[in-house]
């Protein structure tokens, strides 16, 4: 799509690299919310594929590849829930969840399932793209910092297949322990603070559970660390929160 403004600027759902449309799955069974969002972000430049229920979701998110899904999480055939549990189990690329569901409850389910951000219905389209662009600047920054495989001393990390091993083993990792271990390797030799590491991982209700970071950080260390006592890689700054070491 040709851009109107005279400016060297991409459109908003263009790639500024490579020119290519940035891909938007929605998925919403109401007929005149999907007809809203797919007039309102072709126009913009956005590749838009659309479903209307979670299994339709899942095979087209298969077959399109999406950079970024908004999904409502009332479908008719599998709970919204359900549908990011699947997408979650093989692409990280950012979700929006719609809803008419206000309940803090649900947010934070939705939240701790891997959504990346929770707009409430009715809302405003303006707030709906402008969250669209953040989602969609965050997804390009991981892809871009992201290395396939990070390879220590003791243990390796590939990012990709969500696989560790160590003495060339598989090791295996809760859910949990997974997300905590690769926050720290995606902001590999950086400060992750307590609070911050505590929301990605188990979400915005668990900001001030300490003690779970203390719990798991010991749990990955005996899986993973040569000497857990003294670890090389998986380091603790007392006081403010963890740093991941090659």
């Amino acid at each position: 799509m040709s851009n109107s403004s005279g400016t060297d600027a991409p459109p908003p759902g263009e790639s500024r690299s490579t020119g290519s449309a940035t891909r938007v799955l929605v998925v919403d069974d109401e007929p005149q919310i999907v007809r809203a969002l797919r007039i309102n972000l072709s126009v913009r430049g956005y590749e838009v594929f659309t479903a209307g229920n979670g299994a339709a979701a899942l095979r087209v998110a298969a077959e399109k590849q999406p950079h970024v899904v908004i999904l409502d999480l009332g479908l008719p055939d599998l709970d919204g829930i359900e549908v990011l549990a699947g997408l979650r189990g093989w692409t990280s690329a950012p979700v929006i969840v719609l809803s008419a569901r206000t309940d803090s409850a649900d947010k934070v389910e939705a939240l701790d399932a891997g959504a990346d951000d929770y707009v409430t219905k009715p809302f405003g389209m303006d707030e709906l793209l402008a969250r669209l662009r953040a989602a969609v600047r965050r997804g390009a920054g991981a892809a871009d910092e992201a290395e396939p495989v990070v390879v220590t001393d003791s243990f390796t990390v590939d990012l990709a297949a969500k696989q560790v091993t160590k003495n060339g083993a598989p090791v295996h990792l809760t859910p949990t322990e997974w997300g905590m271990l690769e926050m720290l390797v995606r902001h590999r030799g950086k400060l992750v603070g307590r609070k911050e590491l505590l929301r990605e991982v188990w979400g915005p209700a668990y900001a001030t559970e300490t003690h779970y970071l203390r719990v798991y950080l010991a749990q990955l260390r005996r899986k993973l660390e040569d000497d857990p006592a003294h670890p090389r890689h998986l380091l603790t700054e007392p006081g403010m929160g963890y740093r991941f070491q090659e």
